[in-house]
């Protein structure tokens, strides 16, 4: 009966030491640093870039259709926000300020597609020194160690400020609102996609959902999250808006995201092994969050809004 059960016994034993692992290594949000620290770690260990490119964001899928590459649907992701916001509209050589950059995946599209002269700003110093290596000489990006929530900009600086999932980060959403709108010259775009909860006072969450968001909160550095419409209400009643602000709700478009995510390791094995053991337990330690989010995503709990509108 023993060797029976053995078997169980070590899967259960696994899971066990998967979830201890979990829990004891979530990355809570306690200030700027931390989220530094922790983009730096995911940078450094290559295990994002290799399994996902250079766009640490989620993909767009025209009509919600699953079957499209994740590392093209994200490329995709950056054209239909150009689309949708107008940053199209712009001449070429205009200036854009991407917020919250990453290693430089979005700020490398612009500067190549549309011929924008764009200045990328991050928290984490790995990044910076990892987008700076990916950027070919002669492409007008160049990319910067700053805080959002403390931009070293002077007012009305840019054409264009662009941020696509930074925001959830930012433990202050006014102040962030407030200082990419300074930076924004007067009539300027401002573009920005970002991860949202649904309005937790007129929808209160049930305990379980509760739950769910204490872990994306505490598993990726998140301080809090807003919805779509206060979010805009902050937007719109800053001194630095044109006050007439477009927001949509992205869940359709974006959600096959989350399920590729995962797969993207399934098909690149040896990617993740060429990394080295410990390559293995961090991917699998992120699955539980990714399937909290595509399950939180889902049901609406979360939402993955879309913001623009002009200085």
């Amino acid at each position: 009966m023993f060797e029976l059960l053995f078997p169980f016994f070590l899967i259960f034993l696994f899971f066990l030491a998967l979830a201890i692992i979990w829990r004891n290594n979530a990355r809570k949000y306690i200030s700027s640093g931390t989220v530094a620290s922790a983009y730096d770690a995911w940078t450094q260990d290559k295990l994002l870039e290799r399994l996902w490119g250079e766009h640490i964001h989620l993909g767009f899928y025209p009509s919600g259709q699953k079957n499209i590459d994740f590392r093209k649907a994200k490329v995709q992701f950056v054209h239909e926000l150009v689309k949708w916001s107008g940053l199209d509209k712009l001449p070429q050589g205009s200036r854009i300020l991407d917020v919250g950059c990453g290693i430089g995946g979005s700020s490398r599209i612009l500067a190549e597609y549309y011929g924008f002269n764009v200045t990328g700003i991050t928290i984490s110093p790995a990044q910076v020194k990892r987008a700076r290596e990916l950027t070919p000489d002669g492409l007008n990006c160049n990319f910067q160690v700053m805080d959002a929530l403390d931009l070293k900009f002077e007012d009305g600086s840019f054409d264009a400020v662009w941020s696509v999932e930074a925001g959830a980060h930012m433990n202050d959403k006014t102040r962030f609102a407030d200082e990419m709108l300074r930076t924004l010259r007067p009539g300027g775009f401002l573009a920005l996609a970002d991860w949202n909860s649904r309005d937790l006072e007129a929808y209160p969450p049930s305990f379980f959902e509760k739950l769910v968001l204490k872990q994306l909160l505490e598993q990726w550095v998140h301080p809090n999250f807003i919805s779509i419409d206060e979010f805009s209400n902050i937007l719109r009643t800053n001194e630095n808006s044109s006050g007439r602000v477009i927001s949509e709700n992205w869940n359709y478009y974006t959600n096959p995201s989350w399920y590729d995510s995962i797969i993207e390791g399934i098909r690149r094995p040896f990617v993740i092994l060429s990394l080295g053991p410990f390559a293995i337990i961090k991917s699998i330690r992120e699955i539980p969050t990714i399937l909290l989010m595509n399950w939180a995503f889902k049901k609406g709990l979360m939402e993955f809004g879309v913001y623009k509108c002009r200085g």
